[in-house]
């Protein structure tokens, strides 16, 4: 039998509104804790398949390879708990193709291109395996990692990752043939000129981004159903993504774990667009997803 692990009562998905909601001192003060005992990161850039790619990495042990989201850098998806995955685990944060500091290429993105661009990535750090965790359009890349590079495969956590086109309400995406730069999320574009101070590249990410949202395409149900890897699928009770999705997905990759957090789309991991929320779920939601990685590999 699957294992199931769900933390809050399945409700009706309400689609909300793509705002931000509120985050507590007490939430913030414990990952300012976290941060005391993390490693300085050491920065770099590698050649990737044509474009120079970004990376930091962290902390010591195993490897753990973390994806952004679309329109996002290291640190507006993952920032807040870095610190505290870094105290047991070697992290390695990049940015993808057009993001944050990494180049970009003569080329659309892909989820495909993105898998590439990190397995070749991982070579040049001579990181044979690890362990991924991708968030949203980056939990659709590790996805495309598990199914393209399985050999470099360990764990996945799928964070609000999407595989197919019904897996969101159908609003999302007539909001994305209507989407500008100037609805996007002012937090986004002001960590993206902080890193990379260019506001053609800025203009260019958001409009590669949403290209490749209007014309996303289904994952097959036997590339979904070919995942070997041990795999934690992760979403908020409100997010974004439908609980059916999150569900259909888990009973599609044989073995899988699903949690359901309350919050919204990247409330689980204090997403930057979450900063202002009351809760605090990412001091229990990175416990469970580090036991989740500590623990042995099974296979039923």
């Amino acid at each position: 039998m699957k294992k199931t692990i769900v933390y809050a009562v399945l409700a009706l998905l309400i689609l909300p509104s793509f705002k931000n909601v509120s985050r507590s001192a007490g939430y913030s003060n414990q990952i300012k804790a976290a941060a005391k005992d993390t490693l300085v990161p050491g920065k770099g850039y590698s050649e990737v398949n044509g474009i120079r790619m970004y990376y930091e990495i962290y902390g010591q042990g195993k490897p753990l390879v973390l994806i952004h989201g679309g329109g996002s850098t290291i640190q507006t998806t993952f920032g807040r708990i870095i610190p505290m995955l870094a105290k047991h685990r070697r992290i390695i944060a990049v940015e993808l193709q057009a993001h944050g500091r990494t180049g970009d290429r003569e080329k659309d993105l892909s989820f495909e291109q993105d898998a590439d661009d990190i397995a070749t990535l991982l070579q040049h750090l001579n990181i044979d395996k690890a362990d991924f965790f991708g968030f949203s359009n980056g939990g659709t890349t590790a996805m495309q990692i598990a199914i393209r590079h399985p050999e470099i495969v360990d764990k996945i956590v799928l964070g609000s990752a999407l595989c197919k086109r019904n897996g969101v309400p159908a609003q999302f995406w007539d909001f994305m043939k209507q989407a500008t730069l100037a609805n996007m999320p002012e937090q986004l574009k002001e960590a993206y000129i902080k890193v990379t101070p260019n506001p053609k590249g800025l203009q260019i990410m958001h409009d590669k981004d949403v290209k490749r949202m209007v014309n996303f395409k289904d994952i097959p149900d036997e590339q979904i159903e070919s995942i070997k890897a041990s795999t934690l699928i992760i979403i908020g009770d409100q997010d974004l993504i439908k609980p059916e999705h999150a569900i259909e997905m888990h009973r599609q990759i044989a073995g899988s774990e699903l949690a359901i957090i309350p919050g919204v789309h990247g409330e689980y991991i204090g997403e930057i667009t979450t900063l202002k929320s009351v809760s605090k779920e990412a001091v229990f939601v990175i416990p469970m997803i580090e036991s989740f990685l500590d623990k042995s590999k099974t296979k039923e």
